[in-house]
């Protein structure tokens, strides 16, 4: 997800790099799918029912200024739906949305299907 910064994540970047702020997001971070993208501005449609639930991220560390998910993310009894995308949050108690894009692949999915991003296909960088 190169470029995919929300506009609030790239600001607190910039903060973080200039020193005007010291602050991280609140831990884990949280995949959540969408069935349609949002932008930089305004978050994705959600997918909801079966039993889905946001992901926790793990990632190692960056290299060359990119990173990836270091473990498996995967969703069980999932819904009937399309999933187009994915959106990162962090775990505040308003959670604030980081990272977003859209899958290489759209997965339609039945009732009950599981879906699974395998270690490393998510990427994060900021080149």
């Amino acid at each position: 997800m190169a470029d995919n910064l929300t506009n609030t994540g790239e600001n607190r970047c910039l903060d973080w790099l200039m020193g005007t702020a010291t602050t991280a997001p609140t831990l884990p971070l949280r995949v959540a799918l969408v069935t349609a993208n949002g932008t930089d501005a305004a978050a994705g449609t959600e997918v909801t029912g079966g039993s889905y639930a946001r992901k926790n991220l793990t990632v190692a560390a960056a290299v060359n200024g990119a990173t990836s998910n270091s473990a498996d993310l995967v969703w069980t009894g999932m819904p009937a739906a399309t999933v187009v995308g994915v959106e990162v949050w962090d775990s505040a108690g308003s959670a604030v949305r980081l990272w977003y894009g859209p899958l290489g692949t759209t997965r339609t999915l039945l009732a009950g299907d599981e879906l699974r991003i395998v270690a490393g296909a998510l990427s994060f960088s900021l080149a």
